[in-house]
């Protein structure tokens, strides 16, 4: 039963997307691992930037000098 947890920053993904997601990762595992589909989970969540660091700074702060 394979997990996947993908996180992304919460700045306009959208359901189409997610849905995108979630079914290209279950056709991955299952063409590349053999899995199941119906015993694959794929949970999205959805970061604050204020909550996501990347070399010891807010992704907030990085986003507003346009990094």
């Amino acid at each position: 039963m394979p997990y996947v947890n993908i996180k992304v920053t919460r700045e306009g993904v959208t359901s189409e997307q997610k849905a995108e997601l979630i079914e290209g990762v279950t056709d991955l595992l299952e063409r590349v691992l053999n899995k199941n589909p119906a015993t694959t989970m794929v949970v999205i969540d959805e970061v604050e930037t204020d909550n996501w660091g990347i070399g010891g700074e807010q992704v907030t702060h990085r986003r507003k000098r346009g990094e």
